[in-house]
């Protein structure tokens, strides 16, 4: 698996792959039929309506999920880093199409994984595979909480009160009242589904009062 060496170590610390180490991993790959695709910017990854057989594991660069409607229209899902699954969900629903977009934000390179080799019993016998199971299985939960979260920050009633409560979230997630976010203004009202114009004047209106400051991404409480 000498072309994954690269990437070996965003590989190795991924979630999908904790407790899977050394020769187990290499098995573990090959057993996965693993292959990387490179990705230019902007370029669409995943587009919705396709349907997926392999889940993929972000190696390099970032990209956003995203719904669009029939004139453009865009709210964000979710941002990936390197080390973070995506399609995964769809991949083990064999037959759904994506209802979701996945876009690059920078350059990417994607690591796919067979999704069968997973759901149905190993012919290798690998040592990892119960362990990816458990694996898969937690990413899948992680990501029905995140979703919860965000359907709370999106109900709340005002602009100020999402914004507040995507930040609050991000302080406790990251441990920290000073940290970064993954997106940038219009991300970020896109995320939240508020007008940009609306965000900025919230964000400009919190910092004057002393509830937090802010530059670029960088936010503290």
């Amino acid at each position: 698996m000498t072309f994954l060496t690269q990437y070996l170590s965003v590989i190795q610390s991924a979630p999908i792959f904790s407790g899977i180490k050394g020769d187990d991993l290499e098995t573990m790959l090959r057993c996965l039929e693993a292959r990387i695709e490179h990705y230019p910017k902007e370029t669409y990854l995943l587009r919705a309506g396709e349907e997926v057989d392999s889940f993929k594991l972000m190696l390099s660069g970032g990209a956003l999920i995203v719904q669009e409607d029939y004139w453009g229209n865009r709210n964000i899902v979710s941002h990936i880093d390197p080390g973070q699954l995506f399609a995964e969900s769809f991949a083990c629903s064999p037959g759904s199409a994506l209802s979701v977009s996945v876009v690059a934000e920078r350059p990417c390179a994607i690591l796919h994984l067979n999704v069968r080799r997973i759901l149905t019993a190993c012919p290798n016998a690998c040592g990892g595979h119960s362990q990816l199971i458990q694996n898969l299985i937690a990413d899948l939960a992680g990501k029905n909480l995140r979703f919860s979260e965000k359907i709370t920050h999106m109900g709340q009633r005002t602009t100020r009160e999402k914004i507040l409560s995507y930040l609050s979230a991000e302080a406790r997630r990251q441990g920290a009242s000073a940290f970064d976010i993954p997106f940038s203004r219009q991300q970020l009202a896109d995320y939240l589904s508020v007008e940009r114009s609306g965000l900025s004047a919230e964000l400009s209106k919190m910092r004057r009062e002393g509830i937090l400051t802010f530059h670029k991404n960088h936010f503290s409480l």
